[in-house]
């Protein structure tokens, strides 16, 4: 690492060994090191740009040809699932779960389906685009946790009533879910000592909001990627790496 880098890392080391309640906010890019590249489409997580049906994979992706072929929409669920099953949460994943151990409140607002920050152990995890791992009826109450489709009848239905069940996961053309925004507005209200933007493009409004709050109301901004975003020149602190070397760089100067 460049001397700059470091004296970025002993900066944001020195504030968040400080703080007492931080929000990090992750997409993609954080599970980049655990084998899932920053992709497009539901949860950032599909990478091809044409599809076998020649239409735009949010298009496959979305609520309306989910009501009308919901096995064209599992078909790319189903992809997404098996790209997602078997990879192990990173540093980055492991650094913020043992940060929530540490500090008095923690809060992970992610982008992210994939449930690698469960599995590393976060509790307080805001899944702003749900996870592939529970699916539910949309018609009667009943729910189910797939940790893996492999072998399953796809699209996979309901044993209650034989509709065809679906992930608990935002597809292109649904609202957010009211909870979870309820969760991060209440989160909010508490406040934050410091907000961490890491491995996310930053083009929702929903993801950059926070961080703008936060650069409004003078709390510590951070922001981890190797592409520069609109947050770049806005936060207080840039880093330009990846995830799971700045969140290492970060746990080592914490430990000194």
């Amino acid at each position: 690492m460049n001397e700059h880098v470091n004296r970025v890392l002993d900066a944001v080391a020195e504030r968040l060994g400080r703080a007492q309640s931080v929000l990090f906010i992750t997409g993609a890019g954080i599970s980049a090191d655990s084998g899932l590249p920053t992709y497009r489409g539901v949860g950032g997580l599909y990478n091809d740009t044409a599809t076998d049906e020649g239409l735009a994979i949010e298009e496959l992706l979305s609520a309306q040809v989910f009501a009308v072929r919901p096995d064209l929409t599992w078909k790319y669920l189903a992809q997404i699932e098996s790209a997602c099953r078997g990879a192990e949460p990173n540093a980055a994943h492991r650094a913020i779960a043992e940060l929530e151990s540490h500090l008095q409140r923690t809060t992970v607002l992610t982008q992210n389906v994939d449930g690698l920050h469960r599995q590393a152990g976060s509790r307080n995890v805001i899944e702003i685009h749900g996870n592939l791992q529970q699916l539910h009826c949309p018609l009667c109450a009943y729910e189910e946790r797939a940790d893996s489709l492999a072998g399953r009848d796809l699209p996979p239905l309901c044993p209650v009533c034989a509709s065809v069940l679906r992930p608990k996961v935002v597809l292109f053309g649904e609202a957010l879910p009211e909870g979870a925004i309820a969760r991060l507005v209440a989160a909010a209200d508490e406040g934050f000592d410091m907000v961490f933007s890491i491995g996310t493009s930053s083009v929702f409004p929903y993801i950059t909001q926070p961080v703008l709050w936060a650069v409004d109301s003078g709390v510590a901004t951070v922001e981890i990627n190797p592409q520069r975003t609109q947050l770049s020149g806005v936060v207080d602190h840039y880093l330009p790496l990846g995830a799971a070397a700045a969140m290492s760089g970060l746990m080592k100067r914490l430990a000194r």
